[in-house]
């Protein structure tokens, strides 16, 4: 049976829904983590989420949609953070890493004939590594300090790790309640 399409609104609808969804995620607070101040949110699940449930390009639309939202200035992040400031500070690569972060999620599901757990693991594990090689060089050169910089992305490790695999089992959940969500691969092997 082929994939139904979706229309154009449909897909816009579908992002600024996952945008406001991620922004909702911004409501827990952070807790800041060493000198630079980088908090450990609930929020950095949402690009994950996004791409493993949207696919590569809604997911990351509803980031980037989200980002232009917070970079002018309303207070859409954990903590009540909008505005060009996060952007500039030691968590602004993590920030920048979350388009990449939905968007290699979402294609590893994509590609997948279908989107099972395991795949579903590896594609937000690879996000959240895409994440992670954009924003620990970014805090190394606000901080100055490459060894700082790993030394304080640890503490992120075991809560990201968690995220990853919530991530996972609530898009495996997604995908097996509604098989033709995707209009890749996945979607087109059925």
């Amino acid at each position: 049976m082929p994939a139904r399409r979706s229309s154009p609104a449909a897909d816009i609808a579908t992002v600024v829904v996952f945008a406001a969804f991620i922004a909702v995620l911004g409501l827990f607070p952070g807790i800041p983590v060493g000198a630079a101040g980088v908090p450990i949110v609930v929020q950095n699940i949402g690009p994950l989420l996004a791409g493993a449930i949207l696919g590569a390009r809604r997911g990351a639309g509803a980031v980037v949609l989200l980002l232009v939202l917070v970079a002018i200035g309303l207070p859409l992040l954990s903590g009540g953070r909008g505005g060009i400031a996060p952007f500039l500070g030691a968590s602004g690569g993590f920030l920048l890493g979350w388009i990449l972060s939905a968007l290699v999620t979402g294609l590893i599901v994509e590609r997948a004939s279908r989107p099972t757990t395991p795949v579903l693991l590896l594609a937000t594990a690879a996000g959240l590594v895409v994440d992670y090689l954009i924003g620990v060089p970014w805090l190394a050169v606000w901080t100055g300090d490459l060894g700082a910089a790993l030394l304080t992305t640890l503490a992120f490790v075991p809560g990201d790790v968690a995220k990853v695999v919530v991530a996972a089992l609530v898009a495996a959940v997604v995908h097996r309640a509604l098989p033709d969500r995707l209009g890749g691969a996945a979607a087109r092997t059925r």
